[in-house]
């Protein structure tokens, strides 16, 4: 399957021992989607996974320079609620990005449905951190399903056990 677009989404809540495997994950899926002829990483831009997924892309991006980040973001003050230390990583990615994309000036009710609309609409694959299905990262993942489209949930394989984990 020849890609060219890899999306991410995920909850803005990841557990403290999620954190390492789930980078670690994120490597991996990065590196499949590169395989795949994905060049181009788009992310929400929120807390939680989508800041972790794009880190990666970041550092992915070093070795593959090939490689572009866009973020998608809902509004220009997505950040409006956030605290010192996640809008300083904030600008720190939008410093790096390639792409920023804003879908609205301001927050609206839609924006984040939007967001989520273009990330399963404009993508080839879907890498996602899903736990529970009511959730907008849930929305997109069923978005993109319903395209026909890849959707990889790495949640899935933090819970498999070390025996069910398939060997490098």
């Amino acid at each position: 399957m020849t890609a060219g677009v890899c999306s991410f989404t995920g909850h803005r809540q990841i557990p403290e021992s999620d954190r390492a495997p789930l980078s670690d994950l994120l490597k991996r899926a990065i590196a499949y989607a590169y395989e795949k002829d994905c060049k181009e990483f788009l992310t929400g831009g929120a807390i939680g996974f989508d800041t972790l997924a794009a880190r990666e892309v970041v550092l992915f991006r070093i070795t593959h320079p090939d490689v572009k980040l866009r973020l998608i973001l809902p509004c220009t003050d997505q950040d409006r609620h956030w605290d010192e230390k996640q809008k300083s990583s904030y600008r720190y990615l939008l410093s790096v990005a390639d792409d920023v994309v804003y879908l609205r000036d301001e927050y609206t009710p839609d924006c984040m449905k939007l967001r989520n609309r273009y990330l399963a609409d404009a993508c080839d694959m879907l890498v996602a951190y899903i736990t529970h299905d009511r959730s907008g990262a849930s929305q997109t993942a069923r978005m993109a399903r319903e395209q026909g489209k890849p959707v990889f949930n790495l949640a899935g394989e933090l819970s498999r056990t070390p025996e069910e984990k398939p060997a490098d």
